[in-house]
């Protein structure tokens, strides 16, 4: 917030594609999709990723039971994965508004017209699940 002439005035802060934790999760997301087509050894910055699949993949299936993981879009699949990852296990918590936000950009911009409002629906009714719990 910035003070003029004694009157408070809210500041929004625009985030930018060149943010440091956007860049990540994009690259964290890639390394996901190449691990997915591949199925290789997964590289070092994806492998706790890599080792809650199972549970995560439970996850969505319970929470888009209309969608079998292999008829899921490999690249919602791998952006789901990510922010299920960031929500449910790792250590450093972000705010899950921003982790659902930061999920919707991606499928945006790396998924199909319906990528970001499945995403949207899904990250939801996990979250949802989840403070009711």
């Amino acid at each position: 917030m910035a003070k003029i002439n004694d009157q408070v005035s809210c500041v929004k802060i625009v985030k930018s594609k060149l943010d440091p934790r956007h860049k990540k999760r994009i690259h964290l997301f890639q390394e996901l999709f190449a691990w997915e087509s591949v199925k290789n050894t997964p590289k070092l910055a994806i492998k706790d990723i890599i080792i809650s699949v199972n549970e995560i993949d439970n996850k969505i299936k319970f929470f888009a039971p209309k969608w079998p993981i292999d008829k899921i879009n490999r690249v919602d699949l791998s952006i789901l994965r990510l922010a299920i990852w960031e929500i449910l296990f790792s250590q450093t918590k972000a705010p899950i508004k921003v982790i659902i936000d930061e999920a919707v950009e991606i499928a945006k911009e790396y998924g199909n017209e319906s990528s970001s409002s499945f995403v949207n629906a899904v990250l939801g009714s996990i979250i949802k699940q989840t403070i009711n719990d």
